[in-house]
């Protein structure tokens, strides 16, 4: 069992960064989604001066149920991931099978923060794009997909988007096996390579230290 930990900004595109290799693999294989993990309810303690969630702090996400899940996929169970709607700002009661296929995908602003999480990975990408295009995909995400207004987009973006990832996200990009740029489709394609690779010859496989 490989696990693959990929790492970005909001707005970076690592989904679909995570879907070109996806697409290249040879064989099926399981993603796992961070969003997926935002705790049900946020701390108090994780509010900003205006009084609202920040979704931009390492500790809006549920690090124990995830890492326990990462585990029991790396130990060849199946796992029942939670499911996030970011419309209502809450975890659902519904969640996703997750079947522990010899490759796992794993994508999240904060994939390689922890330093359990980063020994249970195989190979670490970070994915770095400059911040103006991450704020402008972002943008059009949250107002097309999750029902926000503009106003409240851009008054997150700079009360918690852009500090956070100057503290916390910015910095896993030194634990990165190697940092993927703007254009993906070669990364992508060299990174399904390897995976394929992986999947073809298991004897080869070195457990990260």
């Amino acid at each position: 069992m490989y696990i693959i930990s990929i790492c970005g900004g909001s707005g970076s595109g690592k989904t679909t960064f995570t879907d070109k290799i996806r697409k290249e693999v040879n064989e099926e294989i399981s993603v796992l989604h961070l969003d997926s993990y935002y705790l049900p309810k946020l701390p108090k303690d994780l509010q900003t001066i205006r009084g609202l969630p920040n979704y931009d702090h390492p500790d809006a996400f549920d690090w124990v149920l995830l890492s326990k899940h990462l585990i029991d996929l790396k130990n060849g169970k199946s796992i029942k991931a939670p499911t996030y709607d970011f419309k209502k700002n809450s975890r659902l009661k519904k969640t996703v099978t997750i079947m522990p296929t010899k490759v796992i995908l794993f994508e999240g602003i904060f994939s390689l923060y922890h330093e359990s999480i980063r020994q249970l990975s195989d190979i670490t990408a970070f994915l770095h794009v400059e911040a103006d295009i991450r704020f402008i995909r972002r943008l059009h995400r949250d107002v097309e997909e999750r029902g926000r207004s503009l106003d409240s987009v851009i008054s997150q973006y700079y009360e918690t988007v852009r500090p956070m990832y100057q503290k916390y996200l910015d910095p896993q990009r030194q634990y990165a096996n190697f940092v993927v740029g703007e254009e993906t489709d070669i990364a992508a394609g060299i990174l399904a390579a390897k995976v394929n690779d992986l999947l073809a010859s298991p004897s080869r496989r070195k457990r990260k230290k």
